[in-house]
């Protein structure tokens, strides 16, 4: 569904994607996108969205350019890792005024539900805590039924019970068949609920394969310690340290 051909892309001297081809084609496969920072994580997913412009290369999704195109992009449901809302509304606005610009059947009921957003439907989003934000930032990401989910940093700000749903929540998604790319620094999603990983470093995709590939390329236990492994290459990721007192 998504096709990405020798993406470059260049910020003034900074060269952030560099001959990067990736395709996701297959349904119902949950892809970790890793990387450290500044890797090209966030450029690709901009990229692909189409909020930023190759310097070079090409980007389809749903089998067309997406050059000059926007109507592919109701098809994909994105969570931004921070969710800038309108601090005056109330969460329930929020919500009428995006079914009010996308006029589709949603499931924002099931979802309020889910996440337990009744009591704070009334309040300011200002006055929210930074998880519930993160709460109403999912149910307008699950709202559409789409092909495609892309979830930048899902957990942020999640309690424990909530971690828990939302990965029922990823896994329904998966069953019914759809792509969902996801980007965290928490081995233990990955771990839990993803089948492959793209990990890119210096813009380059410096490996992609399942999760029991991974360790077993890396001789690694879990998730996290295949990744130590992988970016720390020939040098042992356990490196010794003192602490000496000024």
């Amino acid at each position: 569904m998504i096709e990405i051909e020798q993406l470059y892309k260049r910020f003034g001297k900074n060269e952030v994607l560099k001959d990067l081809s990736l395709a996701f084609r297959q349904k119902g496969i949950i892809s970790a996108i890793l990387g450290p920072n500044g890797s090209g994580k966030t450029t690709l997913i901009k990229s692909i969205l189409g909020m930023v412009l190759p310097t070079r290369g090409r980007i389809r999704a749903f089998g067309e350019d997406i050059r000059g195109r926007w109507t592919y992009r109701d098809k994909i449901s994105y969570l931004p890792q921070i969710a800038r809302f309108p601090e005056n509304l109330r969460a329930t606005e929020l919500f009428d005024m995006v079914k009010d610009l996308r006029q589709r059947d949603t499931r924002d009921k099931a979802l309020i539900e889910l996440f337990e957003l009744e009591e704070h439907l009334q309040k300011p989003l200002a006055y929210l805590s930074g998880g519930t934000r993160q709460k109403v930032n999912l149910v307008l990401t699950f709202m559409y039924d789409n092909p495609v989910y892309i979830l930048d940093e899902p957990t942020a700000g999640l309690d424990p019970l909530s971690i828990i749903r939302l990965k029922q929540l990823i896994h329904h998604e998966k069953e019914c068949g759809k792509i969902v790319l996801l980007t965290t620094h928490i081995m233990s999603l990955v771990e839990d609920i993803a089948d492959e990983v793209v990990f890119l470093l210096d813009g380059h995709i410096h490996y992609r394969g399942s999760i029991p590939q991974l360790k077993a390329d890396y001789q690694a236990s879990d998730v996290e310690q295949a990744i130590a492994r992988l970016l720390a290459g020939e040098e042992s990721p356990e490196k010794a340290f003192t602490l000496n007192p000024s």
